[in-house]
């Protein structure tokens, strides 16, 4: 049997499916108007989030909305609030999103006599800076006067007499100004915290040659050789012990061979 042509142009096949249909893939034509219409929701709801996005940018960074307008900070007793807003560095209708609290907390810092300070928003229009003193722990006299210095040697003021309850940082290795971040200066401060209280008013001068060599001074020329921080407790109750022999000289660096003379 011979095969008759194809019909030209869209002329039915044999099998009844008209040659164009069979030609695109089988008759998906109903399919392109949705297509057309997901492509154009896809493009509206593209533009929509990208204008939401500008919007939010131009709110945060270039609305007058957003912007510092008050710079709440309360002076201590040793820095005033001019000082501390003149450290921040903080202008008024900056917008909000751009101050670098870590940098402001950081300049503020720099203050010799702070010892921290905290920098938050308060959105919409203000800033709040907390500041913490660092507060005098020993007295260390220098050239007819005396250096106030905090746990960590650093000098927070001078003076010309030593505060009545302050004690005396006796023979210190290293003058005043050296003292910033010694280990012997900070253990001392945290034995003269472990005294018993009962002592702590008798307290005249501590030594700390080193952090494990601490020596505190009480009225009478009464030496306790304490040592380092370590084993408070133990400590504590040797010296009590001991000091019922009313001696001159009490040593508990070591609570198992603890000895007085």
């Amino acid at each position: 049997m011979s095969r008759q042509p194809e019909p030209p142009g869209g002329g039915p096949r044999r099998d009844g499916t008209p040659a164009r249909q069979a030609a695109v893939g089988g008759g998906d034509d109903h399919r392109s108007p949705a297509r057309k219409s997901d492509r154009w929701k896809t493009a509206f709801f593209g533009i929509m989030a990208l204008a939401v996005v500008a919007g939010a940018a131009w709110g945060l960074l270039g609305s007058s909305l957003l912007v510092v307008r008050s710079v709440q900070a309360t002076g201590t007793p040793l820095v005033s609030r001019p000082r501390i807003l003149a450290a921040a560095g903080i202008r008024l209708g900056t917008p909000l999103i751009r101050i670098d609290t870590a940098g402001v907390e950081h300049r503020i810092e720099q203050i010799t006599q702070v010892r921290s300070a905290r920098v938050s928003k308060a959105w919409p229009d203000k800033i709040v800076i907390s500041v913490q003193d660092r507060v005098p722990a020993l007295a260390v006299a220098q050239d007819g006067r005396f250096a106030l210095i905090d746990e960590f040697g650093v000098i927070v003021r001078w003076v010309t007499a030593r505060p009545p309850s302050m004690p005396l940082l006796a023979s210190p290795a290293e003058p005043a100004t050296s003292l910033r971040g010694s280990a012997a200066v900070r253990a001392a401060v945290a034995v003269l915290g472990q005294i018993p209280v009962t002592l702590r008013r008798r307290l005249v001068a501590v030594r700390a040659p080193a952090a494990n060599a601490v020596e505190v001074i009480l009225a009478g020329r009464i030496t306790i050789v304490w040592g380092g921080p370590g084993r408070p407790a133990a400590k504590a109750r040797e010296l009590a012990a001991l000091m019922r022999s009313n001696a001159s000289y009490y040593d508990v660096s070591d609570p198992e061979t603890a000895v007085a003379r």
